[in-house]
C-alpha cells in the first residue's frame, strides 16, 4: 500500500503509549491498532484532526505517500 501510516514514529516522538493516546482521543485500542500497523481501509477526518490535537502535529507526521 503507497500510505504509510508512521503513527508508532510520532507515539514515540511523544514518549507515548497507545493506551495514553486511545485515552486521550477516546478511540479503542483495536481501532488505533489497526490504523497503528497499517491495515486500515480509511482514517476519519475527525479522528485524524484528534490524533493530531493530542500528539501535537500535522496529518503529513502521520500519512506518508510512498511511489514504488
Amino acid at each position: 500500500m503507497p500510505i504509510i501510516i508512521n503513527l508508532d514514529v510520532m507515539l514515540a516522538r511523544r514518549k507515548m503509549s497507545l493506551t495514553e493516546l486511545s485515552d486521550r482521543v477516546g478511540i479503542t485500542m483495536s481501532n488505533l491498532s489497526i490504523l497503528k500497523t497499517g491495515k486500515a481501509k480509511a482514517v476519519r477526518l475527525e479522528t485524524l484532526e484528534s490524533i493530531c490535537r493530542v500528539l501535537e502535529c500535522q496529518p503529513g507526521d502521520i500519512l506518508e505517500f510512498s511511489i514504488g
